[in-house]
């Protein structure tokens, strides 16, 4: 089979199966051979969805972005689907891709940080305190959103501090496991569940729920999110990412509340 026309069918197939995290298709992918196509975690949506209008519209570029939970994207990947770059918002899934030689390894770097944090709908006067003595489970009534943990990072990351406080075997049959983490978001901003645990980033974005607490640095592993080209990436991919780790984008990110990775370390660097 012709590799254009491979190329071709694996970007319908990928624009009929993926879901964007508002959860409309992301039937947008195309193949200009000037475009470039990015995979991203979910909680980028809107950080990754401003700095690409930005970069297309000052390098005259189109920017595709699909976002979903990272394993699944992951696997989109190594299935053949046509990223020129993947951002996860775990180690664990660009770890995946590395093993399989999908990604350039020498083009990854961690680019962001993000925190853990409990959020309910609007109006809630739930108090919280992060301590294992603390009777989470009899705190509240209904169900928890998180992520799935057996493939969603934030679920993962959940599950882990919910353990490590000692909560989880309390709220385990209670939780309420999601696609993504967005997902999660919006079984609490509906009401359907009566709290979650998302992303700092996914409560900031929106106005129907309300940030209980955040989870302690130390109870889970630290947030990172890797930035890699795969391993057939176009040549533009490498100056788009490049633009993401600069000052320019981490103005964008650290205004949707998340932690410059690259900026950080270039601002720590120069204060020595």
């Amino acid at each position: 089979m012709p590799l254009p026309f491979l190329r071709c069918a694996l970007i319908q197939l990928v624009a009929a199966t993926l879901t964007a995290a508002d959860g409309s298709s992301a039937s947008a992918i195309s193949d200009g051979p000037g475009d470039i196509c990015i995979f991203a975690a979910a909680s980028t949506t809107e950080s990754l969805g401003e700095l690409a209008k930005t970069w297309e519209s000052t390098h005259h570029q189109k920017v595709v972005c699909s976002f979903g939970a990272s394993t699944t994207l992951a696997h989109q990947i190594q299935s053949g689907a046509p990223a020129d770059l993947f951002l996860a918002a775990d180690e664990a899934s660009m770890d995946v891709l590395a093993a399989s030689h999908d990604i350039q390894d020498s083009t990854r770097r961690d680019l962001l940080g993000n925190h853990l944090v409990l959020v309910a709908p609007s109006g809630s006067d739930l108090k919280v305190q992060f301590t294992r003595d603390f009777a989470f489970a009899a705190a509240f009534s209904g169900k928890i959103a998180i992520g799935d943990p057996a493939h969603v990072p934030a679920g993962a990351y959940a599950k882990e501090a919910l353990t490590t406080l000692g909560w989880w075997d309390k709220v385990e049959d209670r939780t309420a496991p999601a696609d993504n983490v967005r997902a999660a978001l919006r079984l609490v901003e509906t009401q359907v569940c009566a709290l979650g645990v998302v992303y700092a980033t996914d409560a900031a974005a929106s106005a129907k729920v309300i940030t209980i607490g955040a989870f302690p640095d130390d109870t889970h592993q630290p947030i990172r999110y890797p930035i890699a080209e795969t391993a057939h990436a176009r040549p533009a991919a490498a100056a788009f990412a490049a633009w993401l780790a600069g000052d320019e984008a981490a103005v964008v990110f650290t205004a949707h509340h998340f932690v410059h990775l690259t900026a950080s370390a270039s601002a720590a660097a120069g204060g020595h």
